[in-house]
Parts: structure tokens; C-alpha cells; sequence
């Protein structure tokens, strides 16, 4: 499975040399004959570096970025699955019990709900909860990302993929996958301890006996400084 985010017409190049290579190998490497997945993953990245330096000079006059990120997942007979993240410069990472999942395109909406949940242990079933759960929260922040949302299960040792499913916005269990997940925020929020500014204040007040001090005190944060507080 190759999933992209980015350029869409480098994303879809990439996808037709892929195809053509399988189609007509000529001898040379292609994703049928790759005996590991990090083969398959060198082979995109360089495929996908190759495109993109085609268009590279034309692109940068128009101030377009050519790029594109990929994930590949899979498994090749004999060889244990796994996934992998593919870089614009062709190189990539792969997922592994520190790093359980790999995330590409619009990424910090949905990655506190994956941070706080995914572990190396989690359910098929669970995880692709939590990956509506992500998907929905993304969406729900930025207006360019929305449904229809899918989510294909692998099973290790099956090579196929077995579980393809595809949600509108308004799928009842994508509206139930909603609603809870929303109240269940509520619902925590409102269980916090209760807050007391006076129980917390420990910033020294400015001393009235000492006007240089208390004119200090006042003097505006440079700008940077707010962004770190």
C-alpha cells in the first residue's frame, strides 16, 4: 500500500512509472521483484526523486513546490511487514516500537489523540478507531482536510489487504465516532480539578517602597519572549 500527501501531479507520475516498471520490468528493479520492503522503499524514494527533479526548474519558476512525502506499508513473502515513511529527498524511516506509528500531510491536529493512545499493542481495531478519531480531529480544525476518510487493514502473514472501508461525513458510525469522541473531551475537561488563581500565584508582587522596581515590573515582554511563555 502507498499512501502520499503533497504534490498531487508528482504523486500521480510517481504512481504511473511505478506502474509502467511493473507492467514492462526490462530487467531492472520494480515493486513485483523487491525481496525486502526496504527495497520497495528505495525504489520509490528514487523513483519519486527522479520525477520530481524533472519538473524541479519549472516548478520553482512558478514558486510551486513539487514535493511529495510517502508512506509504503506491506509485507513481502517471507519477510516480516512493516511501514515506512518516504522523504522528498528520497531517503526513509521506519515505524518500530519507539516510533509505532508514522504520520505525513496535515499532522498537528491529529497527532496529540495518536500520541496520547498508540502503543505498540493496540488492536487492528482499535488503531483504526483511533485513526478516524485523528483524521476527524484534523478536520475539524482545518477546513482543508475532510471526508470522505478511508482506512485499509493489514493482516501480517495474509498478503492481501483485506479490510478497505470508506466514511462519508455523514456515516452514522462516523457520527457516532464524532459525537462521543467530543463529549468524552467535555467530559474530562469539566473532571479537572477545580482551579484557584489565589492557591497558585507565586509571581512576587512589585514592592510600592521601590518605584524603579514597580516600573520594571510593568515594562512590555519583547514579543519573542511571550511566544516562549
Amino acid at each position: 500500500v502507498i499512501l502520499s500527501a503533497g504534490n498531487l501531479a508528482t504523486t500521480q507520475e510517481v504512481m504511473n512509472h511505478i506502474q509502467r516498471d511493473i507492467d514492462y520490468p526490462c530487467g531492472g528493479n520494480n515493486l513485483v521483484n523487491a525481496r525486502y520492503l526496504f527495497e520497495a522503499a528505495e525504489y520509490v524514494g528514487r523513483v519519486s526523486v527522479q520525477v520530481q527533479r524533472e519538473h524541479s526548474a519549472a516548478l520553482s519558476q512558478s514558486g510551486v513546490s513539487g514535493e511529495t512525502t510517502l508512506l509504503i506499508g506491506g509485507q513481502i513473502s517471507g519477510q516480516p511487514h512493516g511501514l515506512m515513511l518516504i522523504y522528498p529527498q528520497g531517503n526513509y524511516i521506519t515505524a518500530s516500537p519507539e516510533t509505532p506509528y508514522l504520520q505525513i500531510g496535515e499532522s498537528k491536529y491529529g497527532k496529540p489523540s495518536l500520541d496520547r493512545i498508540v502503543s505498540p499493542g493496540l488492536s487492528l481495531e482499535n488503531g483504526a478507531k483511533l485513526c478516524l478519531v485523528s483524521l476527524e480531529s484534523t478536520s475539524r480544525s482545518n477546513i482543508t482536510v475532510g471526508a470522505p476518510f478511508e482506512i485499509g487493514i493489514y493482516r501480517k502473514e495474509s498478503l492481501i489487504l483485506g479490510n478497505r472501508c470508506r466514511f462519508e461525513q455523514n456515516n452514522p458510525y462516523m457520527v457516532q465516532v464524532r459525537r462521543t469522541w467530543n463529549d468524552g473531551i467535555r467530559n474530562a475537561f469539566h473532571a479537572l480539578p477545580g482551579f484557584m488563581p489565589e492557591q497558585h500565584s507565586n509571581i512576587v508582587q512589585p514592592d510600592p517602597a521601590f518605584p524603579q522596581q514597580q516600573e520594571m515590573q510593568q515594562q512590555p515582554i519583547p514579543q519573542q519572549q511571550q511566544l516562549m511563555t
